[in-house]
Order: C-alpha cells, then sequence, then structure tokens
C-alpha cells in the first residue's frame, strides 16, 4: 500500500516545490503555458500581497512514496464572507498526478484545515480569490489559456466529481473574431445607445494613473458589487494589481464609458502576453521578458478581461456597446482575435452582448462546493 502524507509548506523550499510542481504534471502538454515564477511567488506572499492582509491561506505538499506528487492551498477570505454573507472556505492551487487517493489526500486536507477553522462547507478552485485565477477548464481543452485564465488535465474532472464536489457556478470564455464580430444589429445598437446616453469614451490617462485607478476601482466595485462571488477590492489590492498590469497594458484598451460626461463603464482588455510565455518553458524572467519583447508583434489575440457597467446604467446597452468599441479599437491595433472571459453563466446582460457580437462560447470553467 502507497504511503500518501499531506504537510504544510514551512520553508523557502518547499515553496519552490509548491511553485515547480506545475512542470511535472505539465511535463508534455502542448497547451500549458508556464508561469513566470517570480509572478507566482507575489501571488501567494502572505506577507506582501495585499489579499492577505483579510485572509488566511495554507499551503500544502502531497508526497507519495516520499516524492512529491500534488499540492493544494486552503483559504479563508473573510472579506468574502462579510461581503456575501457567507461562512464557507475555499480551496485553490490544486494539481495532483492521476491518482484518486492523493487528490482526496489533498481535498481532505483542506477539508479539515477549514473545520478547524469554524467553516462547514468549501468552494474552490480561487487561485487565491475572484478577483484572480478562478475555476477548473471543463470544456476547451483544444488550446492554451489566455492571460490570467487557469488550464489543467482533463482528469481533474474526474478526481473532483469522484471525491464528491458538485457544480456550484459554470464561467464561460467566448472566442470574439473580426470577421464576425460587426453586424448591422450591433453597430445599429451601438449607435443608438450612444446617441440616447450621450455616450463618449476615453483611454485610461498613463499620466495620471493613481487618480486613474480611483476612478476605475469606483466603477468596478459599483459596477459587479452585485455579482455571484464578487468581493470589493481594497485600495492596496487595487494598487497591488495594477502596479503589475500597467506593464502589459495598452492605453486605448483600457476604455471609460462616460454618459453626458460621467464614468458609467469600465473596459480592459490585455494583449495575451501568454501565446510569448509559452516559448519560457523554464518560467525564469530574464528569458520570459526577451519572449516578450520579441514574441509582441506575433500577438495577434486579447482578452477582455474587464467590462461592466454601473448598476444605474445596466439595462441600457451600454455593456455591448462598450464591446463595440473595444473590437474595433482591438482589430485597428492589429489584434484579429479575441477572448471575452470569465462570463458567469448566468449573466444574462453580458451573454446577450457576446450573442451581439457573433461570439461563439469556446470554453467553460466550473467552481465547485462541499459541504460537510
Amino acid at each position: 500500500m502507497s504511503n500518501i502524507t499531506v504537510e504544510p509548506v514551512r520553508t523557502s523550499k518547499d515553496l519552490m516545490t509548491f511553485i515547480k510542481l506545475q512542470w511535472k504534471i505539465y511535463k508534455g502538454d502542448p497547451y500549458w503555458v508556464p508561469p513566470l515564477i517570480m509572478d507566482r511567488k507575489k501571488l501567494v506572499d502572505t506577507k506582501k500581497n495585499p489579499f492577505y492582509k483579510h485572509s488566511d491561506m495554507e499551503m500544502f505538499l502531497a508526497r507519495k512514496d516520499g516524492e512529491v506528487v500534488g499540492r493544494i492551498a486552503g483559504i479563508i477570505n473573510y472579506n468574502h464572507n462579510k461581503f456575501q454573507e457567507e461562512e464557507i472556505g475555499f480551496f485553490g492551487f490544486f494539481e495532483s498526478i492521476n491518482d484518486q487517493e492523493v487528490a482526496n489526500s489533498l481535498l481532505d486536507t483542506v477539508k479539515d484545515w477549514i473545520v478547524k477553522k469554524g467553516f462547514k462547507a468549501m468552494r474552490g478552485p480561487m487561485n487565491p480569490s475572484t478577483n484572480d485565477e478562478v475555476g477548473l477548464l471543463v470544456e476547451g481543452f483544444d488550446s492554451s489559456p489566455l492571460v490570467l485564465m487557469t488550464y489543467n488535465p482533463k482528469y481533474y474532472l474526474d478526481l473532483f466529481a469522484n471525491y464528491g464536489l458538485k457544480k456550484e457556478k459554470d464561467l464561460y470564455a467566448y472566442h470574439v473574431s473580426s470577421d464576425k464580430v460587426f453586424t448591422e444589429k450591433l453597430d445599429r445598437v451601438a449607435r443608438m445607445v450612444t446617441h440616447k446616453e450621450g455616450l463618449t469614451f476615453r483611454s485610461i490617462n498613463m499620466k495620471d494613473l493613481n487618480n486613474e485607478i480611483r476612478l476605475v476601482k469606483d466603477v468596478y466595485n459599483e459596477a459587479w458589487s452585485k455579482n455571484w462571488g464578487f468581493v470589493p477590492m481594497t485600495d492596496d489590492e487595487f494598487d497591488f494589481l495594477a502596479e503589475d498590469l500597467k506593464q502589459v497594458v495598452v492605453p486605448d484598451l483600457a476604455i471609460f464609458a462616460l454618459a453626458k460626461g460621467k464614468p458609467v463603464g469600465f473596459a480592459l482588455s490585455l494583449p495575451d502576453i501568454n501565446y510569448a510565455l509559452k516559448f519560457n518553458r523554464k518560467g525564469h524572467i530574464l528569458p520570459g521578458v526577451y519572449h516578450l519583447l520579441t514574441k509582441k508583434k506575433d500577438i495577434h489575440w486579447v482578452r477582455i478581461m474587464v467590462l461592466g457597467v454601473i448598476h444605474s446604467y445596466q439595462q441600457t446597452g451600454i455593456a455591448a456597446v462598450l464591446f463595440h468599441e473595444t473590437a474595433k479599437r482591438g482589430i485597428a491595433l492589429g489584434y484579429n482575435d479575441g477572448e471575452a472571459s470569465w462570463v458567469l453563466e448566468d449573466n444574462v446582460m453580458m451573454n446577450r452582448s457576446a450573442d451581439l457580437m457573433n461570439a461563439e462560447r469556446y470554453k467553460t470553467y466550473r467552481v465547485y462546493k462541499k459541504e460537510f
């Protein structure tokens, strides 16, 4: 009988083992995108990442007969529980060989950790929250993930199902193609709504970034506040995220929608830097920067990762017009394909906007839950 142990990450060596386990799990997988090790360290740094000012996280490594074969993290997001009026723990950063015993041991360890914290249910994967990478890929295994989207082996679906995890919510990714997006109907809606609401658009001002970030935060936290799983980001979290994103943001694809001069919506699309990172198989920073610089001209995909409208304007059609404006600008910059992700399966307005753009739902991600 195999000897499986699951122990918490305690040392810097453990942490690097935790991060680098992905290279073992995904060895030979042509669709996996190696992350930058430096970025992974920042994400799980419980002392410097402001997410952990209001959350607890414990990372674990599984060993089978002494060999590292899996990893997981238990997370208590106190801001989530307060804002959503829930009492729940989370699991994230799950990786495992194709072994049900290993998966069960990892998930049981987090379950026990969550119970000791006083909670009786867990949800995931969250890496580590809905403001980061979310969900298990369940449909669309025939292409690489775009920037800040998850990817996993298909056998994870069986590992989760056999453990007793149940679907809670599906998240959609839509493919938007330049040769299909502009329809007569979409153009007509864009003209009508723009005229009716007195819409104008402007790009983010990178020379006044501090004030712009505050404005984005205000729109973001109001626009998404009623969405499933949403947690308002703190000022520190916004600043932390903006510091990373400003390295890759294209100002003309960070768009404010203004109704009669008032900011009522925001859309952010990022070039798919994953295309370049695929060439950086070891995840080191200098080769990563080199590939980003040399492959930048070959990036033809963007990810529409943020698009929202404040509550009082959500029934006006402005979301569709923001999609329209994003598509126009993206195509003008040479991006022929886009991914709108992620969109909640029951977000009627956003799914309707995707339909208006002739977008194809081509990937599905799933969030699971288990009560105990």
